[in-house]
């Protein structure tokens, strides 16, 4: 079972710790949304960062932005985030539509509004895992703006140290049915053994047809970054110390593991992504992007 314990320990709601992180991706989001040339577009999420009074005085758009692209927090970081929301947003749309899956499953949901933002097909369902604390949170924000889902929106408060996989079919999961998984920003707060266990569960869950999309770092020494320009603008200036909520055990080859099963799998860079639609970080000395990679995993 995942143990994610030591990642939440004194967080409540969106207040802290890794609460905070989803606010963070929630502000990066909003000021993409607001880029002339936007590669992803969330209406929802700068609402989400004026609401709370964690992020409180944080930016929502570009102009707020004192030193724009080159500010290392709210330019690069914020940027990678428009980036990932993007190519995701792209994993999922094509695995529902030109794919069999109608099933999604968010793990880790957080702040996430795909449900409400995305054109999925006709009869697909998102399922959203997180915390109660968190859903309660968003549920409160987008309630307030009479947002209407474009798919069946089934939100699963659970933390995702309990049974999660045992609560989907309650909910109305068919495992016998294809499903496409959404692991985004949340394996780097988890040991190898969590990590592990989620990837497990999620093979057996998914019957042929089924697809996977999850975020990792795969540095063997995640401290050597810790001066970085990244790193160091989000510890002295929103208060978040990302190395401290990482778990810095050696990662597990999840991508090798699900190719042991017979899923295809491609393990790409975000500056892959970067070059390839023309908008997004590149490389930088001292990168603390370095490391990421995004896996998309098929099970034919």
């Amino acid at each position: 079972m995942v143990d994610t314990a030591q990642a939440n320990t004194g967080t409540e709601g969106v207040a802290g710790g890794v609460g905070v992180t989803a606010l963070l991706v929630a502000a990066a989001r909003a000021i993409e949304t607001h880029r002339p040339d936007a590669l992803a577009r969330d209406v929802y999420a700068e609402h989400f960062v004026l609401a709370a009074q964690a992020s409180q005085g944080w930016p929502v758009r570009p102009r707020e932005v004192r030193d724009g692209e080159t500010d290392p927090l709210w330019g690069r970081f914020a940027r990678y985030f428009g980036l990932r929301t993007r190519v995701l947003d792209d994993f999922l749309l094509h695995s529902t539509h030109h794919g069999n899956a109608r099933q999604v499953v968010v793990l880790g949901a957080g702040l996430d509004t795909r449900a409400f933002r995305l054109e999925w097909p006709p009869g697909c369902v998102v399922f959203e895992i997180d915390r109660e604390e968190v859903l309660a949170f968003k549920h409160r924000i987008l309630g307030g703006l009479s947002a209407v889902p474009s798919a069946a929106r089934v939100p699963l408060a659970m933390d995702l140290r309990s049974d999660w996989a045992g609560a989907l079919p309650g909910a109305g999961f068919d495992p016998a049915a294809p499903s496409v998984w959404l692991v985004e920003g949340l394996l780097f707060y988890l040991p190898p053994a969590a990590e592990t266990y989620l990837i497990d569960t999620v093979d057996r869950l998914t019957p042929g047809g089924g697809a996977l999309a999850y975020e990792v770092k795969l540095e063997k020494d995640l401290l050597a970054y810790r001066d970085s320009p990244l790193y160091t603008a989000t510890r002295q200036r929103i208060g978040i110390d990302l190395l401290d909520l990482f778990d810095r055990e050696p990662r597990p080859d999840s991508a090798g593991r699900l190719a042991g099963r017979g899923w295809s799998t491609s393990v790409r860079t975000p500056f892959d992504f970067t070059r390839l639609l023309g908008r997004g970080p590149l490389p930088e000395p001292n990168d603390a992007l370095a490391g990421n990679r995004w896996v998309f995993a098929h099970k034919p």
